[in-house]
């Protein structure tokens, strides 16, 4: 026989086995940078210590539900390894650990990085290089709504202007005639929420009678707050992270003011509340919404949900179970398990962020019933539900039904 009818025939043999066997072989896995046979690195940056640190224990709570997920078996065989680093909730610091993620420890994705201006100053960088950026942690709402442009990015909480336009409808329908004064954080986390409320209000947007900004890493927003006073507004925003907020809530009570107040939701976690308390707030007429569940809400106490997140959150020796922020950072790192395990065998950074920004259709126990985390090629807003609560005195309550923004900020 000649050598190349020795090789037509060692072909068709292969052939013939190949029939016998069913079909074609299985697809060989696929892998990524930060992906080994038994473990996925991912990596964030988060405000450990500064101006913003009560967000720190967020990326503390997401690596108590890797851990838990670990425990059983890890995802499709492997064990997530997540990196923390502080940036002090500023984008100088973020901008060269973010690099060192990428670059040092080759992490297969950022998850869950912290702050607006913070992740707005490396998501160039990170699409440049085809990292995903993913559920970055704010409510920005320019990380959805700019996914064409920066494709390797995506968010998950609710935008702030989506939130804001709900605080609109609600000033509309239950105080048409307030005279509003606006408190904002003068970056993008701040003008994000004070677009939101303006265009929400519409043609009714001259109820503002007042709007003063403040820097983060002021003392307090004590003369912001006096000034929006002297403008006679009956009704506050606080557009602000945790401390402003809780400074805000006593010197308006020291001001001898009692406004109607509407807090944004990044800063209504019950823990937040009662520092406020504490320090000498009168707590009333306060107006924020949810999409979590509250772990200090007694009508949670037998819910499956509520109890996985204490037996997740046991493990974490700094985490306080009733701090709110501790179940954003269990029920966003419930979505990023979820998109890994979708992947499967396909563990590449293309794919992973298909399914993220494409193909998420998701019930999360940690969510209020009936919130779900979705996205589509036409719709890269994860999560675009809420439902408006008050303060009674001693806790939330959710008020009316959960409220859809879906398809306003396309």
């Amino acid at each position: 026989m000649g050598r190349n009818a020795a090789r037509l025939a060692a072909v068709a043999a292969f052939l013939v086995t190949l029939g016998a066997c069913g079909g074609s072989p299985a697809p060989a896995a696929q892998t990524d940078v930060g992906i080994t046979s038994n473990s996925i690195l991912l990596g964030t940056t988060n405000a450990l210590s500064g101006p913003a640190a009560a967000y720190g224990t967020i990326a503390n709570a997401e690596n108590a539900y890797f851990t838990y997920i670990n425990g059983q078996g890890g995802v499709n065989g492997r064990k997530i390894t997540f990196k923390i680093y502080d940036d002090a909730y500023n984008p100088a610091q973020t901008v060269p650990l973010t690099k060192q993620l990428v670059e040092q420890d080759q992490v297969f994705a950022t998850f869950s990085g912290l702050g607006t201006q913070d992740q707005t100053s490396v998501r160039d960088y990170l699409n440049s290089k085809k990292v995903p950026q993913l559920f970055v942690a704010t409510g920005a709402t320019t990380f959805n709504k700019d996914f064409s442009s920066n494709p390797w990015t995506l968010g998950w909480q609710p935008p702030y202007q989506g939130e804001s336009r709900i605080y609109a409808k609600d000033i509309l329908q239950n105080h048409p005639n307030a005279k509003i004064g606006v408190l904002y954080q003068n970056d993008d986390y701040g003008q994000d929420y004070l677009k939101g409320l303006t265009d929400g209000l519409g043609a009714s947007a001259s109820l503002i009678v007042d709007k003063e900004s403040f820097d983060v890493t002021a003392a307090s927003p004590a003369a912001q707050l006096a000034k929006l006073k002297a403008a006679n507004a009956d009704t506050v925003f606080l557009f602000a992270t945790p401390k402003p907020a809780v400074q805000s809530l006593v010197i308006i009570t020291a001001l001898h003011w009692t406004p109607t107040i509407y807090l944004n939701s990044v800063s209504n976690p019950q823990i937040y509340m009662a520092a406020a308390k504490k320090n000498g707030a009168a707590l009333a007429n306060v107006t924020s919404v949810s999409y979590i569940k509250d772990p200090t809400d007694p009508q949670w106490a037998s819910d499956s949900g509520m109890q996985q997140y204490k037996t997740i959150i046991a493990s974490c020796s700094t985490c306080k179970p009733d701090d709110g922020f501790n179940i954003y950072g269990v029920a966003v790192a419930y979505t990023m398990v979820d998109v890994l395990k979708q992947a499967g065998t396909n563990m590449t950074r293309k794919n992973v962020m298909d399914i993220a920004a494409n193909r998420l259709n998701e019930t999360n126990p940690f969510l209020l019933p009936g919130i779900k985390v979705k996205t589509a090629s036409s719709d890269h807003f994860a999560i675009m539900q809420e439902q408006v609560i008050t303060w009674n005195g001693t806790g939330w309550t959710l008020q009316g039904s959960i409220i859809d923004e879906r398809g306003t900020l396309k």
